[in-house]
């Protein structure tokens, strides 16, 4: 799920500053009668404080000759919290109109939006709703939308703000994050045998030819326009699989050629799908507000692709690259290589998903993608499917909605699945090892990379074709030293797979990062020391 980071920051801090507002300034005064017409009620501890929505927009735009009751108030925080409130109230709400109605037309945004309604409205059922319209109706005007503007457009006699529900989210998230650093630091203390990452193999994989990628475009009778696909061919073939490589959601090719050129390499020929609708083209377009936000109704056509080029290589029509298939991809790239494997969710999703969604999570944003998934009819196994699958591989992948218990039991194939200690975009607790526990086979291997996150497989060359910046406590450890790392360990995991000889647990250090490989044995050690 990609969520533009200026409407989440105008959510946290708003909230924030609403919250931090109301908390110091909680007197007799405001406690004064208001028109309820005209009113925002904070309830805390059962006790309901209501704010006059004028004499708010007043004060906001005269506060120094704004002498009402509120006003007289708010002049008694600190200089700070009131310049704070004062751009939050001051600023547009949203100021790219495009973008913002796109992103309300997806299911994604659909849900988040509608639970931060709820706090407006005392968490009654509907409300959510009733802001959510209101808000898509003032994006139709050509006038900019200010905060209270849209408090006071919503046609109800008063809106109710759920403080003591907005602080039981924030301890919720924080006491999430709390499990997780705790998680990491049990991971640290497995009894795992150090390895330090030699250089040796890249030293050998740099005095190979450098490969060189060509690209082809394969017709294809579900879209209408040629698939573009990079084909990496093996430096010197000595693997008997290939690699089809994946990116994520609003990912492209070029973010992943440091894999296929590694790889490459290494022996493993690598071919390279461009998604058409989720690939980095179509959030661009999302972000110019020409599209919705793309996500989970994206996968039926991101499988036809896979199915296509499987058949392409078997008939021909496209070289052939070995004996058997290797199915790779990061994030969504990752979930559409086990649903290509021929997995199906588990029956129950919508039950799953309604106790899994009763908060906002943005602790784990991958459950609005796994749930979404209920209004996504997904293509019945076909016989085109890979008949001969050498291996899985997710980098941050994620699942555990989407097969809970034993539901990866019908992968009959080894399962890497990477993930990063600063990930919260699919957590490696409640994501990653979730997901791996599920699978029983003794080849599989489960990486934890600690300081990595869910960007840390995106390679980008040039800052400037940044769709936005991220700040270090999301980018991680500097991702080309976690790539390096985590292409040493892929390719030692395909080789293994390779020699039916399964990859040894572990502990690996290269340059700074290091990366904890779990068998099942070590993996459900892990779980048990975490706790319930």
């Amino acid at each position: 799920m990609l969520l533009p980071a200026a409407l989440s920051q105008h959510v946290r801090r708003g909230l924030a500053l609403l919250a931090s507002l109301l908390l110091g300034t909680a007197s007799p005064l405001l406690l004064a009668p208001a028109r309820a017409a005209d009113r925002l009620d904070v309830r805390l501890d059962g006790l309901s404080l209501p704010i006059d929505l004028h004499q708010l927009e007043a004060w906001s735009l005269d506060p120094t000759g704004s002498r009402n009751e509120l006003g007289i108030w708010l002049e008694l925080l600190d200089s700070s919290s009131r310049e704070d409130l004062l751009s939050l109230l001051r600023s547009p709400l949203l100021p790219d109109r495009g973008f913002a109605l796109q992103l309300l037309q997806s299911w994604a945004g659909r849900q988040v939006l509608e639970a931060v309604g709820e706090l407006f409205a005392g968490g009654k059922p509907g409300s959510g709703v009733l802001l959510l319209n209101t808000l898509r109706e003032r994006l139709l005007r050509p006038e900019p939308i200010r905060f209270v503007d849209l408090l006071q457009a919503v046609p109800t006699p008063q809106l109710t703000l759920d403080l003591d529900g907005l602080l039981q989210l924030a301890a919720l998230w924080r006491r999430q994050l709390e499990e997780q650093t705790l998680a990491l630091k049990q991971l640290r203390d497995l009894p795992l045998r150090l390895r330090q990452e030699s250089e040796t193999g890249a030293k050998l994989a740099a005095i190979q030819p450098d490969p060189r990628p060509r690209a082809i475009a394969l017709t294809v009778s579900h879209r209408p326009v040629p698939l573009e696909l990079e084909l990496w061919p093996a430096v010197a073939p000595r693997q008997r699989s290939w690699v089809l490589l994946m990116p994520g959601l609003g990912g492209s090719s070029a973010q992943l050629g440091w894999l296929a050129r590694g790889l490459a390499a290494r022996g493993w020929p690598v071919l390279m799908i461009e998604h058409p609708g989720s690939n980095e083209a179509a959030v661009r377009q999302m972000l110019d507000g020409q599209r919705p936000p793309p996500g989970a109704e994206t996968l039926p056509d991101r499988l036809a692709d896979v199915e296509a080029v499987l058949g392409a290589e078997r008939q021909g029509k496209i070289p052939g690259l070995g004996d058997s298939v290797v199915l790779m991809g990061h994030s969504l790239g990752g979930l559409s290589a086990l649903l290509a494997s021929g997995l199906r969710p588990a029956p129950g999703l919508a039950r799953r998903c309604e106790r899994a969604l009763d908060v906002i999570p943005l602790i784990n944003i991958s459950r609005l993608l796994q749930c979404q998934l209920q209004e996504v009819p997904l293509p019945e196994l076909a016989s085109a499917r890979p008949v001969m699958l050498a291996a899985v591989v997710s980098f941050n992948g994620f699942g555990s909605l989407l097969w809970p218990g034993r539901g990866l039991e019908r992968l009959k194939a080894p399962l890497l699945i990477t993930g990063g200690g600063l990930d919260l975009v699919t957590p490696p607790v409640s994501e990653q090892l979730a997901l791996f526990l599920q699978h029983p086979d003794p080849r599989s291997r489960l990486v934890m990379v600690e300081g990595g996150s869910h960007f840390s497989v995106v390679r980008v060359k040039e800052q400037e074709q940044a769709l936005w910046r991220l700040g270090d406590g999301l980018v991680g450890v500097e991702p080309v030293r976690v790539q390096e790392l985590l292409l040493s360990l892929t390719s030692d995991f395909l080789s293994s797979v390779d020699a039916t000889i399964p990859m040894a647990p572990q502990r690996r250090s290269r340059d700074g990062v290091t990366a904890y490989v779990l068998d099942g044995a070590n993996a459900r050690r892990w779980r048990r020391r975490i706790g319930p």
